[in-house]
């Protein structure tokens, strides 16, 4: 499954069109309403996730769409073009700019393209399949991490876990904070932490209950900068997996995190 210029280049498109859309929105009247589920919805969502589709419409018809706001298109190719216009609409309605839009490019339910967009910070991080990741166009490289006792783990809120999940990844901070959990996680962040760990500023992220507009971009960033991405079982993600997402910068330490977890963490 080879990645183009061309499929990147529309990538890229699809990120500068969102960022178009979200910017007049940030810090603004933004319209925020609450969905079904309670989540945050804003106006800025919607119009970042219409432009993508447009431009989707119009350059890769037969291609298929998942979206976060406006659901499934069928496609005919065995492509999928999964779009998440902003990952974070919590930080966003509260001006934090933390949230990202996310963009990947799906075959046969594998991630071959991905992109973390920052767009008030300007930030773009972009992965794909056989690739080096880059940061802002210059190489993007994960950190080595010797041990688990003292490694930076974020999540975005444990608050978000499904119940069981919750003294798993305590579990897993108890190791990195080795006995000392005051010292605790980085909290909140979302994407954008994947495209810190993919840069080297973080070791760990370990999140529950992610849809795949959620984590399919994720995928090709933190691979493509040296790191692991995969479930709690250590199975690779693809568009079949159940959301239970882990990004290690360093994959020396990937047995190290799934036992730490483990403490008998069965499906």
């Amino acid at each position: 499954m080879r990645v183009s210029q061309a499929d990147l280049a529309l990538a890229a498109r699809l990120a500068d069109a969102a960022g178009e859309a979200i910017r007049p929105y940030f810090r603004g009247d933004m319209g925020v309403e609450l969905k079904e589920d309670r989540s945050p919805v804003t106006l800025a969502d919607r119009a970042a996730e219409a432009a993508m589709r447009r431009l989707l419409d119009a350059e890769a018809p037969g291609d298929g769409v998942v979206g976060e706001e406006y659901g499934t298109k069928e496609g005919v190719t065995g492509r999928t073009w999964v779009l998440d216009p902003i990952d974070g609409t919590r930080s966003f309605t509260v001006g934090r700019a933390i949230f990202g839009t996310l963009i990947a490019l799906v075959q046969d339910g594998w991630p071959l393209i991905g992109v973390i967009d920052q767009p008030v910070q300007r930030e773009r991080w972009v992965g794909a399949a056989g690739r080096a990741t880059t940061f802002n166009g210059a190489p993007a490289r994960t950190r080595t991490c010797a041990a688990l006792d003292g490694a930076t783990l974020a999540t975005t809120s444990p608050h978000l876990f499904a119940e069981g999940d919750v003294d798993h990844f305590m579990r897993l901070v108890a190791k990195v904070s080795g006995g000392a959990p005051r010292q605790g996680p980085v909290y909140g962040g979302d994407c954008y932490n994947y495209g810190l760990l993919a840069s080297g500023h973080l070791d760990l992220v370990c999140e529950s209950g992610l849809q795949l507009y959620d984590f399919a971009a994720l995928v090709p960033v933190v691979e493509g900068s040296g790191g692991r991405m995969c479930d709690w079982n250590g199975d690779p993600l693809t568009a079949s997996s159940e959301g239970h997402v882990l990004a290690i910068g360093d994959p020396a330490r990937v047995d190290d995190v799934l036992e730490a977890l483990r403490g008998a963490h069965d499906h």
